[in-house]
């Protein structure tokens, strides 16, 4: 897990209860897991994909495009 061993978690979780403190610490954890699955879900989804003829009537509407400005 990223290197990292019992005596760094313990002085993370540490550093975390000092700064947030001991009420707050179950709401950002919650929330950094509530992120992190929204991250997760957005990668997972693909992007919608171009059909070839498609894409080659753009590029067609492009250079239309081009031809009737000059």
């Amino acid at each position: 897990m990223l290197g990292l061993g019992m005596p760094e978690l313990v002085v993370i979780l540490v550093i975390a209860l000092l700064v947030f403190g001991a009420g707050k610490l179950p709401q950002v954890g919650s929330s950094i897991g509530k992120a992190m699955r929204e991250f997760k879900g957005a990668l997972e989804e693909k992007p919608p994909e171009k059909s070839v003829a498609s894409a080659e009537g753009e590029d067609k509407e492009k250079e239309e495009e081009k031809d009737s400005k000059a």
